[in-house]
């Protein structure tokens, strides 16, 4: 009669480990994708939620922009997202639009100076900006599409390039 010892072979437990090794790797990766779709979820809340804001601003300035202000036009720069005298304006207080859109850069994991882009059409000291526009690129991009806008007009969609005019494409 052979005397059987209790336990486990060194083979057999490395068998076990490899495969925990595998499964935790799969669930990893499962995690990241969906972290990525979590944050492009964050970006297009945020943006969306500006053109609430921004119909709140017309109804109290008549426009995009303050009364008796000029505001040369800004195209798809970092710098129009705190633009003085325009909806965009840097402000105290919170939820302002400024606020969203760095809520919606920071989902994105940019700074103040990257990720966001924002377009203002021109006004006069007499006539106010008529359009705006923001766009953020996301993590997770649908084929094609590298980046989310929201504008004056409504819409609100995936982009496949970056803003170049005071609307979406």
């Amino acid at each position: 009669m052979k005397k059987y010892n209790k336990g486990f072979t060194l083979i057999e437990l490395l068998v076990v480990i490899a495969i925990i090794g595998i499964l935790a790797s799969v669930v990893l990766a499962s995690l990241n994708s969906a972290r990525a779709k979590g944050a492009d979820a964050a970006i297009k809340s945020n943006l969306s939620n500006t053109r609430a804001a921004a119909s709140m601003y017309w109804d109290t300035n008549s426009g995009y922009s303050i009364a008796g202000t000029a505001v040369t036009a800004i195209v798809g720069t970092n710098a129009g997202c705190s633009a003085a005298n325009t909806v965009f304006a840097n402000t105290s207080g919170a939820n302002t639009i400024y606020d969203m859109v760095k809520a919606a850069q920071t989902a994105y994991g940019g700074s103040s100076s990257t990720a966001a882009l924002c377009s203002i059409g021109a006004a006069t000291t007499t006539v106010p900006s008529a359009s705006w526009a923001v766009y953020v690129p996301l993590k997770n991009p649908s084929t094609g599409m590298v980046g989310f806008c929201v504008d004056s007009n409504g819409t609100a969609q995936e982009e496949a390039a970056a803003l170049s005019t005071a609307t979406c494409a």
